[in-house]
């Protein structure tokens, strides 16, 4: 059994490492086009408006994606 964990553990940091890989390779494209982008200009909204619009969540809303959350990850529990 200790040879099975083993193998799955190399099998997972070679799917990690071939992933990084990947990121690697997109990673300076997507500087390079950061870069060409206009920086955007600072919001005048003073800290009061943005703390004002983070409490003003719908408790439904937040329920519904908590639940939705949850049940993906019983979905993935159970695979």
């Amino acid at each position: 059994m200790e040879q099975n964990q083993h193998k799955q553990r190399h099998s997972a940091d070679q799917e990690f490492q071939k992933s990084l890989e990947h990121l690697e390779d997109i990673l300076p494209e997507n500087l390079a086009e950061d870069e060409a982008k206009p920086k955007l200009a600072r919001s005048s909204r003073d800290e009061g408006e943005l703390i004002e619009d983070l409490i003003d969540i719908d408790l439904a809303e937040l329920e519904d994606a908590v639940a939705d959350i949850e049940a993906y990850l019983d979905k993935k529990h159970n695979k």
